[in-house]
């Protein structure tokens, strides 16, 4: 057995290897220990105090602090072993990398875990939908930018030229914005619609040629359910650079009605008519008091009779433009006045 052991392999022998895999076995299991430890007693004691944070702080570094044992255990046991200038420089490489990885993993999960915590059930509360839209990416590029300055102070301690590295992810950020503009363009669109509030959810709106109720508006795009009942997924630039007409930010819905009565109507007929529809006008509770009738124009075959009024915002518009028409046609009807049609008459000298 000592023979065996004593057996050069990789310019170490065997029992240096085999004391080297206990070394960092061991790393593991006391990592282990220590996160059985922080589970079962340190959180038992951290969750009797008033404050979160302490909770937040022992639930995101238990893990880091695991790792962090492993990659000492690593270390220290593959440094009692003798290797090549080359072999230690590229292990020295990799220990730099591995400890600010982990540094920089501790740090977004508790930066993550703060926001989850404290930032998000405040922007819940408000009334506003722009935080709770913009929160997700605010968390996600926070996270992004962390990452990528541990990755850089890895890369930095590792010994790359990181000048160069940077340089040359600035050509290729600029070309990835340069393809991504379009992306960019959407967000601001989005970002504008929670703003300054054109629309929101539920709003009928017409924009290029559509006309609708929008369903969900997103950070890049919004859906509009047409009147038809087709889906239609708008990119948010277009609201940036189109005409927005709310059909729903309307005070009330203008109706104007051209009644023309047959040319044997009398002048006393004609005042007839327009007090009737003064009349209707006035006894529904759908209608705003600011109707208006005239008598405007002699047609080509009618005598024209100018019927505006203006449906209350919170009634039924179909509704009441089939009440109003129905109770014009009564009227008129019991009345006698006779509602003309196109029609010609044509003279012959004898």
């Amino acid at each position: 057995m000592k023979e065996f052991l004593a057996k050069e392999f990789y310019h170490n022998t065997v029992g240096d290897w085999a004391l080297t895999f206990l070394i960092i076995l061991g790393a593991v299991i006391v990592g282990k220990v220590v996160y059985w430890f922080f589970g079962k007693i340190v959180k038992k004691i951290t969750s009797k105090t008033k404050t979160k944070i302490d909770d937040i702080i022992v639930d995101m570094i238990e893990e880091p602090i695991v790792l962090a044992i492993t990659i000492f255990g690593l270390w220290y046991g593959l440094h009692r072993l003798e290797f090549t200038e080359w072999w230690y420089n590229w292990l020295g490489k990799v220990y730099h990398i591995l400890i600010a990885i982990n540094i920089t993993w501790l740090i977004a999960r508790l930066v993550d875990a703060v926001i989850e915590e404290y930032i998000v059930p405040l922007t819940e509360k408000t009334e506003s939908d722009l935080d709770d839209q913009v929160m997700p990416i605010v968390r996600k590029g926070l996270r992004s930018m962390i990452w990528i300055l541990g990755v850089i102070v890895a890369l930095n301690n590792a010994g790359y030229d990181v000048g160069a590295l940077i340089a040359g992810l600035g050509i290729g950020g600029l070309a990835l914005a340069m393809a991504a503009k379009d992306s960019v363009s959407n967000i601001f669109g989005g970002i504008m619609i929670f703003t300054d509030k054109p629309f929101k959810v539920g709003d009928r709106i017409k924009i290029g040629g559509f006309d609708g109720t929008i369903e969900e508006i997103g950070i890049r795009i919004s859906r509009m359910r047409t009147l038809e009942g087709r889906l239609v997924t708008i990119p948010n630039s277009q609201f940036i650079g189109n005409m927005v007409e709310n059909v729903s930010a309307e005070p009330t819905r203008k109706v104007v009605s051209n009644i023309g009565l047959i040319y044997d109507t009398s002048p006393e007929q004609i005042e007839l008519g327009i007090k009737l529809l003064n009349d209707i006008a006035f006894s529904s509770t759908n209608v705003e008091d600011n109707y208006l009738t005239s008598f405007n124009a002699f047609g080509d075959f009618s005598l024209g009779i100018l019927f505006i009024y203006y449906i209350k915002k919170e009634s039924d518009i179909f509704q009441t433009q089939t009440e109003i028409n129905l109770e014009i046609l009564k009227r008129f009807n019991a009345n006698g006045l006779e509602m003309a049609f196109p029609t010609q008459t044509i003279y012959t000298k004898s």
